[in-house]
């Protein structure tokens, strides 16, 4: 019998109560948002569960959301694969925009150690528990985060770099 929505939803509201909310049918994935504080034991009991069997972490991402209350401006974003019924999950969780931190699932996943390295490299978000976080692909005198929206998209000194040369004018941008 093919793993449902419904079925998924029904065990997490059991276990996690308003923990766990917002659950919807985006295209071909099933979404919900989880509370920062319960996102290690929710992904815990999916991967554990026997009835879920989500053991694969397909990606963890970050996203940053300036305009957004202090309290939604970062989330992260959690893709979970059960090999056996071929089904995907995408778990968000929301995250303190003054303070952006959660906690580590690398002793969950251990393929979650580069996607947290990276998403601190690039969102300034902490992850808790992490044994070696730290830049992954910038330099480690790099004080900023690029992925973050306030950070500039090009440098204003660079005079190699004129728009008329990309096909954009101030008249088509």
């Amino acid at each position: 019998m093919a793993l449902e929505n419904t079925q998924i939803q029904d065990k997490l509201t059991e276990t996690f109560g308003e923990s766990v909310m917002h659950f919807r049918q985006e295209r071909d994935i099933f979404t919900f948002e989880v509370s920062s504080d319960t996102i290690t034991p929710v992904i815990l009991f999916l991967k554990n569960e026997e009835t879920l069997n989500f053991h694969f972490l397909t990606d963890l991402c970050g996203i940053h959301y300036p305009d957004s209350d202090v309290n939604e401006q970062f989330a992260v974003v959690y893709h979970l694969h059960n090999w056996v019924e071929n089904k995907r999950i995408r778990i968000k969780s929301f995250i303190h925009g003054e303070n952006p931190e959660i906690k580590s699932v690398s002793n969950i996943f251990l393929t979650a150690n580069w996607m947290e390295r990276e998403t601190y490299d690039f969102f300034g978000i902490n992850f808790i528990g992490h044994p070696q976080l730290k830049r992954i692909l910038n330099m480690d005198e790099m004080i900023s985060f690029p992925m973050r929206k306030e950070f500039p998209m090009e440098d204003s000194g660079r005079t190699d770099k004129d728009d008329r040369f990309f096909g954009r004018t101030p008249s088509n941008c």
